[in-house]
């Protein structure tokens, strides 16, 4: 990957003089920072620009260990072949026309990819903006040139499947002065190189504090998620085409409720992912984690507010409160410092409502004061300062306040508002100092809160590297699953394979007869449910096979003649007693094309799909894994033991969601399982309905 980003020499294939074109800014761009050797190659020029150019790539002088292709797109496949003749390492394809274009481009994306694969070059590209580099001063792209205008070196680096989104976001963040970066990679097709590689490589990188990505589709999902989860930097990611394909056609509440979205999301957060909803907040998430990406303060998020505005403080707070994070409560130290600045008539207490402190003493002094106060005081995790630029008398010195607060170990941010001019003088100026800035209280709280996300994931991983690996379980008997065909397994034979993997099932007969059914009812106790098996039906309740609150040995033999008469004498009769519990959970596996065997747990029974309250984790889940993954769900309160329930049991629902994962690893005809309700009685989890699904 070196010479991709630090080559000794540069071919730049489909160079031109005509200012128009992308090849004569990528020559530019080459010539303006790039301090090895570049050769233009264009038969149809002896130079560009005073820079001799070459008829063809054998004719280039050494050193060159990368070349940037820009070509029509039935020009690239020579190209190939004749950097492999003259010993090319990578090759950088910014031309489109390939796999994005349809059947005959993706062909030929193919055999572009095998014969690279065996003449032993990388390929980055094709379809991208390839690479801007802006510590090093290396633009490797057909991006405007303007871009020198306001190339900011900065510490946050980013991977973009989309080239002109890349550009784009990268010219508006610079030239508004938001945010500097580091390395902006475009991946374009992904035809070889792609987000692992180059994730792996910024991880190692030591001038990357943090990495956004912008991905439409991850090529090796597992692989990712274990980079992800090494990594000891923060990592954030905006997933684009995260909607439900196919789930219409799922056989299972699992598969139906999955979808793209959900599977990503829970496995991002395993990963100890943040993820972003917008390419905006995807940047400030990521200069905000470069900026803190290890705070080790106490708590975990106990915010001190310090504000010119009554108005902007309440509202900062509100935005407090609706996220994982807490308004601070002030200690008598603290609040005896403050009032050292305040007039007597006025009470401190959080939010800080600085303009009367500013009115008598000046801004300095007051800001100061408060500062010192929060870095001081042991309830206050991270500090959140209203600043104005450009009036008011409110212009204070933040590089004391900034050295005070990292002395602290505590995180300071920044809402500014203010003269346009002052304004963006003012956010350069104290972002150069170590201090986020943003322009909306809303997303600046959401960066306080991604912050402290990312420290409770770094204790997460500080405690697991303490802690001894999961226990073994008793291996047991191999599953006899049937040798051959797919789909739906009834409900007896699907916990027949949940109990062989140590999964609780209730207890249950299948009857053949009426007598049969009302003798197994008797010796359960009533009530008793009876379920109609009919071969390949999931959802026995939505086609009638259900019966409920069975009281008697009448009623036993009454319902199994209305069950058969239902299946119409093709299926079987299951007496089950019937359980109550506290809370009806839903539990599951389902096969996703990026991730492999994922595990679902939510909310079950009849409001599974209208609460859809429900998380998902890749498998194998570790034990922590799986608690991790129940403390995801909304419906805490549930499992916490709602109006004197007994509280569920955490440790034992942890079981079953890692024995689901180890059930999809160990046996990949397994496509789907689903278990609804897994019903808590007593405390206790215990699967009363199951499906599982497999395939030929």
């Amino acid at each position: 990957m070196e010479f991709f980003f630090n080559p000794k020499g540069i071919a730049l294939i489909g160079a031109t003089a005509n200012p128009l074109k992308g090849g004569y800014a990528i020559l530019k761009n080459l010539a303006t920072g790039f301090k090895g050797g570049i050769y233009p190659v264009n038969p149809r020029y002896d130079e560009i620009d005073g820079i001799p150019c070459y008829p063809s790539v054998a004719q280039v002088p050494d050193p060159v260990d990368l070349a940037i292709v820009f070509v029509p797109g039935r020009i690239v496949p020579q190209v190939i072949r004749d950097c492999a003749g003259r010993g090319i390492r990578g090759v950088m394809i910014e031309s489109g026309g390939f796999a994005e274009s349809g059947a005959d481009g993706k062909a030929m994306q193919a055999d572009i990819s095998e014969f690279a694969r065996k003449a032993g070059i990388r390929l980055w590209g094709p379809n991208c903006m390839g690479l801007v580099d802006a510590r090093q001063q290396h633009v490797f792209s057909f991006v405007s040139p303007t871009i020198w205008e306001s190339l900011i070196p900065g510490d946050v680096s980013l991977i973009v499947q989309s080239g002109m989104l890349s550009g784009a976001f990268l010219i508006d963040s610079m030239t508004h002065g938001t945010m500097g970066v580091n390395k902006v990679c475009s991946v374009g097709n992904k035809m070889d190189v792609d987000e692992c590689e180059l994730l792996e490589y910024l991880v190692r990188d030591p001038s990357t504090k943090s990495v956004g990505l912008y991905l439409e589709s991850v090529s090796d999902g597992r692989r990712f998620l274990e980079i992800c989860r090494k990594s000891p930097k923060p990592v954030v990611m905006l997933k684009g085409g995260k909607s439900a394909k196919g789930a219409a056609a799922a056989m299972s509440h699992t598969a139906s409720m999955a979808g793209d979205r959900k599977v990503i999301s829970g496995a991002l957060a395993q990963a100890g992912v943040t993820e972003a909803k917008d390419f905006h907040q995807m940047l400030d998430i990521c200069r905000a984690l470069a900026s803190f990406p290890d705070v080790r303060t106490p708590g975990n998020g106990r915010v001190a507010i310090l504000t010119y505005s009554g108005g902007a403080g309440i509202v900062a707070s509100d935005f407090i409160d609706g996220m994982d994070i807490d308004l601070a409560d002030l200690s008598p130290a603290s609040t005896e410092m403050l009032r050292q600045v305040f007039p007597e008539w006025m009470p401190v207490s959080n939010p800080v409502d600085l303009w009367p402190a500013v009115e008598q003493n000046g801004a300095e002094k007051a800001y100061g004061a408060a500062v010192r106060a929060a870095c001081a005081d042991p309830n206050v995790d991270a500090i959140f300062m209203h600043c104005f630029a450009g009036g008011f008398a409110l212009t204070t010195d933040m590089a004391p306040l900034a050295a005070a607060a990292e002395k602290a170990g505590k995180p300071l941010f920044c809402w500014l508002i203010g003269k346009s001019e002052e304004a963006r003088r003012f956010q350069t100026e104290t972002q150069a100092v170590g201090i986020p800035v943003f322009r909306e209280v809303y997303r600046a709280v959401e960066c306080i809160n991604a912050v402290f996300a990312r420290k409770q994931v770094l204790e997460r991983q500080r405690a697991a590297g303490k802690t001894a690996a999961d226990p073994a379980e008793p291996a047991g008997e191999p599953l006899r699953l049937p040798e051959s065909g797919d789909g739906v397994l009834d409900e007896y034979a699907s916990k027949q394979v949940l109990a062989g993997c140590g999964i609780p099932v209730v207890a249950e007969e299948i009857a053949d007869t009426a007598g049969a059914a009302a003798g197994i009812a008797a010796r359960f106790g009533f009530p008793v449910v009876m379920k109609g098996l009919a071969p390949g039906q999931v959802h026995k309740t939505e086609s009638g096979l259900v019966r409920l609150g069975i009281s008697s040995a009448t009623a036993a033999e009454a319902a199994f003649k209305a069950l058969t008469d239902a299946m119409k004498g093709e299926g079987s009769v299951l007496v089950q007693p019937q359980v109550c519990g506290e809370a009806e959970l839903i539990a599951g596996l389902v096969r996703d094309p990026q991730f492999g065997p994922c595990v679902m747990f939510g909310l079950g029974g009849v409001m599974a799909e209208v609460l859809d309250d429900v998380v998902f984790a890749v498998a194998p889940l570790t034990h922590a894994d799986a608690l991790e993954l129940i403390g995801r769900l909304k419906a805490q309160k549930l499992l916490n033991g709602f109006r004197g329930a007994p509280p569920a049991d955490r440790e034992m629902l942890a079981r079953i969601l890692v024995r689901l994962g180890r059930l999809g690893n160990d046996y990949p005809r397994i496509r789907e399982v689903d278990i609804n309700p897994l019903m808590v009685a007593g405390g206790k989890p215990v699967a009363v309905d199951a499906s599982v699904i497999l395939s030929a």
